[in-house]
């Protein structure tokens, strides 16, 4: 099984300006590293969050999508964000995994944060998604997603898990980011898989401060990557597929799941 080479663009988001998100991120993309195989946005790049979906929300044929496509074609790597969709005109919160070859899969984002003023017509996802990359089993999810354990839960069976790692891209405000930094680290202990959180930093109209602690971490729960606070910010790390099989073959509390299904 290879490693995973990961790249996470921790950045500051302008305000409902679709284009000069993108022309900011085409700049922050010229640094990510020859060899990456996943390059990580936040949660709606390029409008910021939340903002009218009537006005902002594209369909899968339009400027942001395209844009995705061309990025992955450059980097060779598949590029992940989300955006506001219009799927026949549903509106959702859309978590795109766009690959080199324009293929993508979607996630609708399961948790919309209504206390945030992300609430109709926006339309929470029904279904969970599992991606593979590199042999790779990957489970991406989105900003409030993270407080609901039994969303992320990972299953085992026959020695078989049903993810290795787990995604959160989120636009999680300064306010609550100790809790960002605790539900990531318990999020990985819990389905014995590495974590990923990529958040944004800057600040929105509504007044709302975002500080960043993108981060990655080990299943034993332990920080191994994080960007500096209040700072735009790539990174890159390699995850080490070895290393976590050994971990789960020497603790396989795996085996002591409850089974259940959602």
């Amino acid at each position: 099984m290879d490693n995973l080479n990961i790249t996470i663009i921790q950045a500051d988001l302008r305000w409902e300006d679709p284009q000069s998100n993108r022309d900011h991120f085409d700049q922050l993309l010229k640094e990510v590293p020859t060899g990456a195989d996943l390059v990580l946005l936040p949660e709606t790049f390029n409008t910021g969050f939340p903002v009218d979906p009537l006005k902002f929300a594209e369909t899968q044929d339009g400027p942001t999508m395209n844009w995705l496509s061309n990025k992955a074609q450059e980097l060779n790597a598949v590029i992940c964000g989300t955006m506001l969709l219009n799927i026949d005109g549903h509106y959702h919160n859309s978590l795109v995994w766009m690959r080199p070859d324009g293929s993508y899969e979607l996630y609708h984002k399961r948790h919309t944060f209504a206390m945030g003023g992300e609430k109709e017509p926006i339309e929470p996802g029904t279904e969970s998604l599992i991606v593979e990359l590199n042999g790779w089993k990957i489970k991406p999810m989105v900003c409030y997603d993270i407080r609901f354990p039994l969303w992320a839960r990972n299953h085992y069976q026959d020695g078989v898990y049903d993810y290795d790692l787990g995604i959160y891209l989120a636009n999680f405000p300064q306010s609550r980011i100790e809790v960002w930094n605790t539900l990531l680290k318990s999020r990985a202990i819990e389905n014995q898989a590495y974590y990923i959180g990529v958040n944004r930093i800057g600040d929105d109209p509504e007044g709302v401060h975002y500080n960043g602690h993108s981060q990655v971490v080990s299943p034993k729960g332990k920080v191994t990557t994080k960007a500096e606070t209040d700072t735009e910010a790539i990174l890159s790390c390699t995850l080490d597929y070895e290393k976590l099989q050994n971990f789960r073959e020497k603790f396989p509390v795996g085996k002591d799941w409850d089974p259940f299904s959602l």
